[in-house]
């Protein structure tokens, strides 16, 4: 049975709009990493087009389609793919796709040498239209820091907190997730990890204390080294600490100077 597509209708009041589609669907889908090539995850997805003024509305049926054939390769050289795809099925000048989902890495405590698996939240997000591509990523980044203002006037210890370093990125030639991740690690105090014996935590402990930082000191840190980082064209980081001792987090941002 032929059933009646109302989506082609023409709409008599003729405004266009930016973006339509679908918001929030979780799917399964394999990313590339750079140990085991393939990782499994699940992704909050965004994907929208924008939509003509004679066009009633989007087929938004479409749009889990192209996700569901794109789900086993969700990476930098297939996000054109998809993007193109949405513009090609749904017929529309610009496409504009968001994936955010859990990356995991083994992580090996720094005395005990035991592994675990640690999560960084990760976003991929891009548009696609008659000026090119524009594709962004970025990384959330757990770490520890140590206020150097406690140690310098306390005579027994330094207050510390537990702090969230996101770096939004853009890239041009090969950058790996992973590389970053550590760059921002290594612009902290000490980094976390899911499993830690004694001897670890008296390693991290005092390696924070030998290492003591503001928020100021992350994000200047991690923007030399993504300045020196050849791929990196663009950056944005923000360092959010959650204070031990205070009512209020920390907080430091800064950008790239290079344009977008």
């Amino acid at each position: 049975m032929l059933l009646d597509d109302v989506h082609k209708y023409k709409d008599e009041r003729r405004i266009p709009i930016d973006q339509v589609g679908i918001k929030g669907i979780k799917y399964p889908i394999t990313i590339a990493d750079k140990l085991d090539r393939a990782q499994q995850t699940i992704a909050t997805i965004n994907m929208f087009v924008d939509l003509h003024p004679d066009r009633k509305g989007t087929h938004m049926s479409r749009f889990v389609e192209i996700i569901h054939e794109y789900r086993h390769a969700v990476h930098l050289e297939t996000i054109p793919l998809i993007l193109q795809a949405m513009r090609d099925r749904l017929d529309a000048r610009s496409a504009y796709l968001d994936f955010s989902f859990p990356f995991f890495l083994p992580k090996k405590a720094p005395v005990s040498e035991l592994v675990g698996y640690f999560d960084y939240q990760c976003r991929f997000w891009g548009k696609l239209d008659e000026k090119g591509l524009d594709l962004f990523r970025a990384v959330t980044v757990p770490v520890a820091t140590l206020c150097p203002c406690s140690k310098q006037i306390s005579d027994r210890g330094a207050h510390n907190q537990r702090s969230v370093i996101t770096v939004s990125f853009r890239t041009k030639g090969l950058c790996w997730m992973e590389e970053v991740i550590l760059m921002a690690e290594g612009s902290a105090s000490a980094p976390l990890f899911s499993l830690v014996k004694r001897s670890d935590e008296k390693f991290l402990t005092e390696a924070a204390y030998d290492k003591p930082c503001f928020v100021e000191d992350v994000v200047r840190e991690l923007a030399l080294k993504l300045d020196a980082h050849p791929s990196i064209t663009w950056y944005a980081i923000e360092a959010d600490s959650s204070e031990s001792i205070h009512n209020h987090n920390a907080y430091a941002f800064i950008k790239s100077k290079k344009p977008v």
